[in-house]
């Protein structure tokens, strides 16, 4: 059977239009991307700058909402009412789809970013709630969330398409949770480990957490962090890995039977 995943990338995460640093050449590698819509990095010029090229290069475009947390980068923890969240996600979503639409492309999910995203995980009614946002713009997104957590089982109960998300570059704790970043060993430092997680994750369904324990995983995007120092180098690396081993990077199909409009198409090897 003819392995295929999704390989998705945060970007826009910078503020200028010229000032992208390597998102044009991640594209080069990745089938999809998670755009930063202004609440934790980002800015107008370059979140259609990083739009307009996506489409340019065939990658399918989400929606990457957070927190309204520019000088923590969305990663800090925020108590807010569920009426609360689900009016930041709807503004940052809509602003996406309509940026999309603007220059001929079509919005292809949404993934919450930072610690919306980790306590969504755990905690069902913000997923809920967040889910049902993205249902209110459009119940043809697909909705990108941490593989057996809340975002996905609440997506899916609500209707959306889902997609569990596995991650190339950080470690998991023997819960299936993501190792804290304020944890020494949170991020993967070398291509080989990240090329081994992610072919364990994708072929045997399963991860090696901190502890050496193998855990059940469920892969259909594997997220390449954009803002890491190596990222190029392992999203090269990844895509070059997949492509011996004959899996094939695609985007996700969305539920809608149009795919005529850019920015929704799979995408081949590189």
């Amino acid at each position: 059977m003819l392995l295929s995943i999704d390989l998705n990338c945060d970007m826009s995460e910078s503020f200028g239009a010229w000032r992208m640093g390597h998102d044009a050449e991640l594209m080069d590698y990745v089938s999809s991307i998670n755009v930063a819509c202004g609440f934790h990095a980002g800015d107008p010029s370059v979140i259609r700058k990083t739009i307009e090229t996506a489409i340019e290069k065939n990658v399918a475009v989400g929606a990457h909402p957070s927190f309204p947390d520019l000088q923590g980068f969305g990663r800090r923890e925020m108590k807010m009412s569920a009426t609360e969240i689900f009016d930041i996600v709807l503004y940052q979503v809509a602003a996406l789809k309509g940026m999309c639409e603007a220059f001929g492309g079509k919005l292809h999910h949404v993934k919450p970013h930072g610690a919306l995203y980790n306590q969504a995980a755990t905690d069902k009614t913000l997923a809920e709630t967040i889910a049902k946002a993205v249902r209110t713009i459009d119940d043809n997104l697909i909705f990108y969330g941490l593989a057996n957590s809340f975002l996905i089982s609440e997506a899916d109960r609500i209707g959306l398409r889902t997609a569990s998300e596995v991650f190339a570059d950080r470690t998991y704790q023997p819960n299936g949770s993501l190792t804290p970043r304020s944890q020494s060993n949170a991020l993967i430092e070398t291509i080989e480990n990240s090329c081994e997680q992610v072919l364990e994750m994708i072929v045997e369904q399963t991860v090696t957490a901190t502890g050496g324990e193998k855990i059940f995983i469920k892969a259909d995007t594997v997220c390449i962090h954009g803002d890491g120092a190596r990222a190029l180098e392992f999203a090269r690396a990844i895509n070059q890995m997949l492509g011996e081993k004959g899996i094939r990077i695609s985007a996700i199909r969305p539920k809608t039977k149009d795919s005529s409009l850019k920015s929704s198409v799979f995408r081949h090897e590189t």
